[in-house]
């Protein structure tokens, strides 16, 4: 989305008022989580819906 958008990393991080580093963990998929205002915010921003930024991946490490 942001490259449809033409914005960079920092750019956004300043429009969400994130810092730069916890927008590349999320960007890269390695946040444990996200806060819901903080998805708001980007969705807002890069005026789109939550799944076209998100992805679903099954973490089962566990499994036999």
């Amino acid at each position: 989305m942001m490259a449809r958008r033409k914005m960079t990393l920092t750019e956004l991080a300043d429009r969400v008022e994130i810092t730069p580093a916890n927008l590349s963990i999320l960007k890269t998929g390695k946040a444990k989580a996200v806060r819901f205002s903080t998805l708001e915010q980007i969705c807002s921003v890069l005026d789109c819906q939550p799944g076209d930024i998100l992805e679903y991946r099954s973490d089962n490490t566990d499994e036999k």
